[in-house]
C-alpha cells in the first residue's frame, strides 16, 4: 500500500521515519495490550542502553559512536512514546466523581 492509499485512521506512520513515504506503521486497530507490549519493548531497550552508557568509561569510547548511540536512543524512545500515545487513546475513558 502506498502512502496515498494508507487509511490514516488505522495505520499511523512512525514519526521517526526519514522519508516522506512511510515504511513502518502502527496498526491502531491492534489490541491495546499488543501495542503496549511493543512500547514496553522499545522503552525497556532504551533504558537498558542508557544504563549501559551510565556504567561505561567514556575515555575508552570513540567519539564517532556518540551519534550512533543518540540515533538508537531517539528511535527507541520516539517509537515507544508514539506507541504509548496510541495505546492510551484505545483505553476506556473513566469519569471522575
Amino acid at each position: 500500500m502506498t502512502a496515498a492509499h494508507l487509511p490514516t485512521d488505522r495505520y499511523r506512520p512512525l514519526n521517526s521515519r526519514y522519508s516522506e513515504k512511510p515504511v513502518l506503521v502502527i496498526d491502531t486497530m491492534a489490541d491495546a495490550h499488543e501495542i503496549l507490549d511493543a512500547a514496553h519493548q522499545r522503552i525497556h531497550a532504551a533504558s537498558g542502553l542508557l544504563e549501559t552508557l551510565y556504567c561505561l568509561n567514556f575515555r575508552q569510547a570513540d567519539v564517532s559512536d556518540i551519534p550512533n548511540l543518540i540515533n538508537a536512543l531517539y528511535l527507541l524512545t520516539q517509537d515507544g512514546n508514539q506507541l504509548l500515545s496510541i495505546a492510551r487513546q484505545k483505553m476506556p475513558k473513566t469519569t471522575a466523581i
